[in-house]
């Protein structure tokens, strides 16, 4: 097969361009014998002459023609090449993936994702639900980039392993029936539901985050119901069978019916801490890096929203 080399076929294209060997050589910061002796090697290469004497002068042979024809598709590439890996330097191509739990996704992931779609077109962000420990299991082996779970159920700051990013501190609201006799009484406490049924998450760390904030405020909730999405325990509250805690991120992207009412709870606000993850060291990736300045974005902006 034929060996093709780049740089001498570059020299080709130049003299081709330039019409002398010396013109070619001042362009390209060569000697003229520099020239003609790689020249003369590329000729061996392809075993065929691509140059020959025109009176004093040299000029390239119809091989040397047919030869740039088809070099300048590889010198088109190449190009496309060079500057989709500048931009992956960039941080403006390349792959990130992101592992994340439900909420997580609606009300950072995509609009962070949307964020980036305008400048950042060549960014390609995929996109896993995952549970808290799923994410990180999917992280640690290398199928995920960034993990976004709650810091509660995330691998502590200790762990060699992550670098992690606080990103949202998310306010729990109580979800009522809309007939409750509490669902306007001002000053609500979370102590005030102690004797009320509770609808807990059925799945992931929700269950837990329901109990410790309850033991908080000085009381152990009992628990009446269990469900694994929002859905299903909004539309309990909203038939009467109890009282829930709510991630405002959660509510804000599923329309409460005229039957629930969010309550912000009075001076025990519980929260619940959101965070990112990456390998140790891959935040300073410029794609990654990338996607958690958006995450940062989008839970800044999500903040505002909770607080107007």
């Amino acid at each position: 097969m034929t060996e093709w080399d780049i740089k001498k076929l570059q020299i080709l294209r130049s003299l081709r361009d330039r019409g002398t060997v010396t013109a070619t050589a001042q362009a390209l910061r060569m000697t003229p014998s520099a020239v003609s002796q790689q020249l003369t090697n590329l000729s061996k290469q392809l075993g065929v002459p691509v140059l020959e004497a025109h009176g004093r002068r040299v000029r390239l042979t119809d091989a040397a023609h047919l030869v740039l024809r088809h070099a300048e598709a590889v010198f088109a590439q190449l190009e496309r090449a060079e500057a989709e890996l500048d931009a992956h330097r960039r941080g403006e191509a390349g792959r990130v993936r992101v592992a994340a739990f439900s909420t997580a996704v609606s009300a950072l992931v995509v609009p962070a994702v949307q964020a980036l779609r305008p400048a950042h077109p060549g960014l390609d962000v995929r996109v896993r639900e995952a549970e808290a420990a799923e994410a990180y299991e999917l992280l640690a082996a290398g199928e995920a980039d960034l993990a976004l779970s709650l810091a509660a159920h995330a691998p502590t700051a200790r762990d060699p392993r992550f670098s992690r990013v606080p990103l949202l501190a998310d306010p729990l609201d109580v979800a009522l029936p809309a007939g409750h006799p509490l669902a306007g009484a001002p000053g609500l406490r979370l102590a005030d539901l102690s004797a009320e049924p509770w609808i807990f998450g059925g799945s992931g760390p929700w269950s837990e985050i329901t109990t410790a904030a309850c033991e908080v405020a000085g009381f152990v909730p009992e628990q009446a119901h269990s469900a694994a999405g929002w859905t299903a325990i909004l539309a309990m509250v909203e038939a009467g069978m109890g009282v829930a805690l709510v991630p405002r991120m959660a509510a804000a992207e599923r329309r409460t019916g005229s039957g629930v009412v969010m309550r912000v709870l009075s001076a025990d606000q519980p929260r619940r801490h959101v965070v990112a993850a990456v390998r140790r060291g891959a935040e300073e990736g410029p794609a990654v890096a990338r996607v958690l300045a958006a995450l940062r974005q989008a839970a800044t902006q999500g903040e505002i929203v909770q607080q107007s």
